[in-house]
């Protein structure tokens, strides 16, 4: 396993990291017992994976990865959380329930502090709010020992341009300690601006959904590049319509899947990249993809030439 450093975190994370949330939720999705969720933890741990990422918003997973890190060291993994101000369509900026959230989250994974505590997806509208009325609870549990590190997750669904994530290193690099983003083949957006203002700041990136939905699914990757063609967004003679993407199945690369967890760890500001998972043979598949973190140099450079302008949630 590769290692990189988080930023001014100064945590050196894995490159693959273990998310809990997306369709399988950490088997919640797929009806895995404790026993079997358990064991996808453990393996994480065992492949060098060590750190993973949660939400009170993911249904259980906060409790049940509680339940399967017991017995592991605490300085063997980081924690990372999230934290959302909106209830469905509706934005709350409520310091008591960011304070009353932190310390359920502290008591269902089991520990006493977290190592990285995000804001779940806030839209630009609602910035100043999180920071004027929201980040000084988060600070303050700093202070105390509970909260480590401080960060901002996109909400990429509903702003494929990822703004938030500008606005935030631009208004206020200092307080951001992480951001956790969408970076892969078909959302390349967040390169135009905010990997470099990332790295001028030392704030830590963490690369979520880089390869879903659309491109480990032919059916889904097919529609969308013909979509794509139809609107001009891409030449219609620049891709084939059945298997768009399998050029990049060459050498080393098996997969338009590996290929995707390839370009998502490229760029050396991105210290890790999240995957979400019920099934220990596709984290294991998952964690080789990243072995060796990059593309050929023509391959990587076709593919920004082809999506490096689209801003749409692919």
């Amino acid at each position: 396993m590769i290692y990189r450093r988080l930023g001014r975190t100064d945590l050196n994370v894995s490159l693959l990291s273990l998310g809990t949330g997306g369709a399988r939720r950490l088997g919640q999705a797929t009806g895995m017992t404790l026993i079997d969720q358990q064991a996808l933890v453990h393996h994480a741990i065992d492949l060098g994976v060590n750190l993973i990422d949660t939400a009170e918003q993911y249904g259980e997973s906060e409790s049940i990865l509680g339940r399967c890190l017991r017995g592991i060291p605490r300085n063997q993994y980081f924690l990372s959380t999230k934290w959302s101000p909106r209830i469905g369509e509706d934005f709350f900026p409520d310091p008591l329930a960011l304070q009353a959230s932190v310390e359920r989250s502290l008591k269902r994974l089991g520990t006493d502090y977290i190592d990285i505590m995000f804001f779940h997806g806030p839209r630009v509208a609602e910035y100043g709010a999180v920071v004027d009325q929201l980040y000084p609870v988060l600070d303050a549990l700093r202070n105390a020992g509970k909260v480590r590190s401080v960060g901002l997750s996109t909400p990429f669904v509903y702003d494929p341009a990822q703004e938030v994530a500008r606005v935030a290193l631009t208004e206020d690099p200092a307080i951001w300690d992480v951001v956790m983003l969408k970076y892969g083949i078909l959302n390349q957006h967040a390169a135009n601006h905010i990997l470099t203002l990332a790295d001028r700041h030392d704030v830590g990136v963490m690369n979520m959904a880089a390869v879903r939905i659309k491109l480990p699914n032919p059916v889904l990757l097919e529609a969308l590049i013909r979509g794509w063609k139809k609107s001009g967004l891409i030449p219609r003679d620049a891709l084939p319509d059945k298997n768009p993407l399998d050029w990049l199945i060459q050498g080393d690369v098996k997969s338009v899947i590996e290929a995707g967890y390839r370009f998502a760890a490229e760029p050396p500001g991105i210290a890790t990249v999240l995957t979400g998972t019920s099934s220990m043979e596709h984290l294991t598949a998952n964690a080789r993809c990243l072995e060796n973190p990059k593309l050929t140099i023509a391959h990587s450079a076709r593919l920004k030439a082809l999506f490096g302008s689209i801003v749409e949630y692919a």
